[in-house]
Parts: structure tokens; sequence; C-alpha cells
């Protein structure tokens, strides 16, 4: 069976624990890989390794990193079909989903290309007499980021590059459920140049990651994932006296107005709800209908989710995959299952879908639950997966109190032709990232990506301005210097002494 083995110090190492992971085919719910689970000890290795390569990267040129940067981008960019082709295999995701999750890690690569500009300080001059301050920021030491499974090559890629591109060494501990695009992005950087040991993948479990919380060499984490592993990290790392920037999960709102284009909110609805079978933090998964529109809207959305074609990730006309687990598929159904006695009008029923030739994959077709309950389970948690449910309030005003009372606030968005009213929503609204009539808000790359309340612990967001200053600390110099003219006697530097 293939093994995925750890990259340290610009190579493959073995694992050494005797530990391993199984990875697993979602389309045909086959164990096809086994992934090396790292010791603590092997993590202390690694972080030695970057802790070393540190004392030279810290200290190159701009010049030096962008040239690496930018060949990076190339190799990327010719690789592309390769790296979706491991997210498919490992994931599931479509074969589409995956070049795109590749794109936008892409635009990060891009933004640290141009880090130089980012990295310029500032400077006061005269601020006293012959007195000049300055202000510069430089790199931490060893960072480490901890990433998910539902986008293995674009969130490794949200923290890496910006990270060594200010100066940084980098110790990735990507999932261990599809863990061959990380190695493969890794790879890729020690052909772009990257000298060995300035990014370096362990592979590993709760051990790798505990390990990595409390090492005295990591100066920041940065950490994508569900709300209590979150907590978590944050809690466990500041006490470790770390940076930490970790990203929780959602329960992200869709606010339908009665003016708005009803079929391009249907529209917005099933492609936000449904891309990449619902395991995204950004993923619409409650559609709040106000007034009179509500019945017309879910007879559009149910119109559309009837026709999404549902498939293995590596066939051209699938739309949509299986999900990662045969576990986690039995828990999205759960909810679905449970819906009805719950109060909800279950107007799509996703459960029992299987794939003939693959009825071992882990296969769960759209659910649709109409008329859902705040205090239901469907509702509170972040189900992560294909399931939308609609809420109905009477006005603007119930529906925005209904998102701002959810203990999430990642993302939502609002759906309506009122200007006005489009402008007291993002004012109004409780949450990181804001739509209008754009249901998944992701920002661009040069822009921070984050949530509010449960969606974020720490102070920075993810990426764009917010990223580089988690990966640098600001420094001020004062300084003031005697003129020539006031040089001692009998030194004579050529400058008048009677000005």
């Amino acid at each position: 069976m293939k093994t995925v083995n750890h990259w340290i110090g610009g190579k493959t190492v073995e694992g050494a624990s005797g530990n391993y992971g199984p990875v697993t085919d979602p389309a045909t719910g086959e164990v096809t890989t086994q992934v090396a689970l790292a010791s603590a000890a092997e993590v202390d290795a690694a972080v030695q390794i970057a802790k070393e390569a540190f004392q030279t990267w810290g200290q190159s040129s701009l010049a030096a990193r962008t040239k690496v940067l930018f060949a990076y981008r190339a190799l990327l960019d010719a690789n592309r079909d390769a790296i979706a082709e491991l997210i498919t295999a490992e994931h599931g995701k479509v074969h589409s989903d995956a070049l795109g999750e590749v794109a936008r890690g892409l635009e990060i690569v891009e933004l640290a290309c141009g880090i130089t500009t980012q990295l310029k300080g500032e400077l006061s001059t005269s601020v006293s007499n012959r007195v000049d301050v300055s202000s510069i920021r430089q790199p931490l030491g060893v960072v480490a980021g901890i990433t998910p499974f539902n986008f293995p090559a674009m969130v490794p890629m949200w923290m890496f590059p910006l990270a060594v591109a200010c100066g940084n060494t980098f110790i990735l501990k990507p999932s261990e459920k599809d863990p061959s695009a990380s190695v493969k992005l890794a790879e890729l950087m020690t052909e772009a140049g990257l000298p060995a040991g300035v990014l370096n993948v362990v592979h590993g479990d709760k051990v790798a990651v505990d390990a990595l919380l409390a090492h005295p060499d990591i100066a920041a984490v940065s950490f994508v994932g569900s709300t209590p592993i979150a907590r978590h990290i944050h809690t466990t790392a500041s006490a470790n006296g770390k940076r930490v920037q970790a990203l929780g999960g959602a329960k992200n709102h869709m606010l339908v107005l009665p003016d708005a284009d009803l079929d391009a909110a249907a529209d917005a609805a099933v492609s936000a709800a449904y891309g990449s079978a619902g395991e995204r933090c950004m993923a619409i998964s409650a559609v709040v209908a106000v007034g009179s529109i509500a019945d017309t809207l879910v007879e559009k959305i149910r119109e559309r989710a009837e026709k999404i074609k549902i498939g293995p990730g590596n066939d051209p006309d699938s739309e949509m995959g299986p999900l990662i687990t045969a576990a986690h598929r039995d828990k999205v159904a759960s909810y679905v299952k449970g819906a009805a006695a719950q109060g909800a009008d279950v107007v799509l029923d996703g459960t029992g879908y299987t794939v003939e030739g693959k009825e071992d994959g882990h296969w769960i077709g759209l659910s649709l639950l109409d008329h859902v309950k705040t205090d239901s389970d469907a509702y509170r948690d972040e189900i992560f997966g294909p399931v939308l449910c609609v809420l109905r309030t009477e006005t603007y005003e119930e529906g925005v109190a209904l998102i701002n009372a959810s203990p999430f606030g990642n993302g939502t968005a609002i759906f309506t032709r009122d200007g006005g009213a489009a402008r007291r929503f993002q004012l109004e609204i409780q949450a990181g990232m804001v739509g209008v009539n754009v249901p998944i808000p992701v920002p661009v790359g040069y822009h921070s990506f984050g949530g509010w309340k449960d969606s974020l612990f720490g102070d920075h967001h993810i990426y764009g301005n917010d990223g580089i200053h988690f990966y640098t600390r600001g420094k001020v110099v004062t300084t003031r210097w005697p003129d020539p003219s006031d040089a001692p006697a009998g030194v004579d530097l050529g400058f008048p002494r009677n000005h």
C-alpha cells in the first residue's frame, strides 16, 4: 500500500513512530493509502530543522524570497490538474471544485510575490532635534499551520506563502484524511528554489498537534477547523506564549428580501449550499426568507437542487461528489432524519442516495428543510454537508435579529434590489464577511478572511494585510546622529563649522 510520509528539510522523511492512519477514496470507500503519524519527537526534529533554516532565511533579502515565490507561482500554474487530481482522489470533491481551490490558493501566492511593498516600513524625520523615528516589521521565527480536510491545498496556501515571504520558516500539519496535496505543494516549493527546512510537512493526529502547541520554539500557530477545536487551539497555544489565529466553524445565513430576484437567489442558494458537498465553512446553510416570497423561493431551490448530478469527483459530468468519510456521512444524515420530529418540513431527503457500482462510497444526496426552528439541531449545529435550512420571518428587522442571535459570525449575505436595505444590512449584521447579492463572500487575496464571535479566536484574520501582520512583529527605532560639523577637534570631515 502507498504511504504518504513527511516532508522535512527539503526531502521525504519516513515515519518513525510506527503509527499510520488510513486514507480513503470517498467515492468507493476503499482505503488506498496510509499516512505516517508523527510522534512528539518527530515534531521536535522538524522544528529544530526549521529553526536552523530560519537563521539564514530570516536574514535573506526580499529579492531572494520573491524570486522563489515567482518561480513557485509558475510551477503551481503548470501543475493545477495534478494537484486537483490528488484532492479529488482523497477528498472526493469534483475536479472543477478542486481546480477552483487551487486557483484561490494561487491568489495568496501572488500576494506573497508582491510582499516587498507590504513590508515597507515608515519613517518620520526630525521629530525632535536631529531625531528620526522609523518603524519596521520583522519575521517571528518558526511558525506552524494546522489545516482541515475540506480544502487540503487552498487553506495551506492561505498560510505558508505569506509566512515564508515574510522571512519565517513553516511547519505544516495538514489533515491526515487527505494529506497528499500538501506534500505536492511542498515538493513544488523546493523545486522553485526554497532552501531546505524553510517549509516542512509533518503528518499526524492529536499527538502531533499537541506537540506543536506546546513546543517552545514555535512562535505562532494558524488554524482552520471547527469551533471547539479552534477554541482549544487558541487557549492552549496562547497559554504557551504563542501568537494564535484560529478560525472556527460557521452557520452562514442568506437573507432574501421580498424585492429580490428570486431566480438569482435560488441559483445562489443552491451553489452556495451544495457546492463541494457543503463541506466548507463559507457554505450557505440557512436561508432566511422574508415575507410572502418564502413558498416561491423554496420551490425554486427544490427545482434546481433536484437537477444536481452526484457522482465520483473524477467523472466530468458530476456536479457534487461524496463526503469525506462514512462516519461524517452518517452524522450529516442524522440531522435530516431527525428534522421532522423537530418541526421542519423535509422538502428533499438525500439520505438514501447511492451510486450504482460504488455503493460503498460515502454518498449522500441533497437535502432541503423548510420551516426550520431556531432551537432545532439542524439549525444550531454546523452540519458541514449538503443540507440547506429555510427559516421564515415577516420583516427585515426580524431576519437581522435572527441572524445576529447566532453564536457564529463567519459570513452572511443579503439578496435585494434595494441599495438602502443592503447598506443597512452590511452595517447592522454581526459577521466578519458580508455579501450583497453574492452568496459566498470570500474576500480576494489582498483583503483578509475571517469571522466574528465563535467563528474566530485571536486578533488577526487570515491572509491579506492581517495575515502579513500576523507573521511579522513591529519594531520602532529612534535615532539621533550628531551633525558632521560637530565632529571632535582634529577630525576633518570636510564640513564647514560656521553654518
